[in-house]
């Protein structure tokens, strides 16, 4: 089981921006941000569904390749909004909301490139 994982972005601003409001329908928010002098004054975020982040942002040059991350809900309605809330935040589609038969029959998922280029993508297993 992963515990948490993280990515690197070039500007955390716009990032932090970008994250927060494409992950609200999910429930994300920033759920901790580490002090200047514990990160060599790199901007560290934590992301997350209460009460522990589970995604962090950390500022320096994105990772090459750039990363693939997906995160997994519960509504396909959830989907919808997060891949319309992303667009609007500034991100590019990399694959509207529907079905991926070719994973498996119930894989609902919605792709986005981040600012920096990641492939965030949002998942649901389920049934409708």
């Amino acid at each position: 089981m992963i515990d948490h994982t993280g990515i690197a972005v070039s500007d955390p601003k716009k990032s932090r921006e970008f994250y927060e409001k494409a992950l609200a329908p999910i429930g994300y928010k920033v759920l901790a941000e580490i002090p200047l002098e514990f990160t060599g004054g790199k901007v560290v975020l934590g992301l997350g569904e209460a009460p522990k982040p589970d995604f962090w942002l950390a500022e320096g040059k994105p990772n090459e390749p750039r990363i693939h991350v997906c995160f997994r809900t519960d509504a396909r309605s959830k989907i919808d909004e997060f891949h319309k809330a992303a667009i609007a935040a500034g991100g590019k589609d990399n694959g509207p909301p529907g079905i991926r038969a070719h994973y498996h029959k119930n894989y609902y998922a919605a792709f986005v490139h981040d600012p920096d280029g990641h492939n965030v993508e949002v998942v649901c297993h389920d049934e409708a």
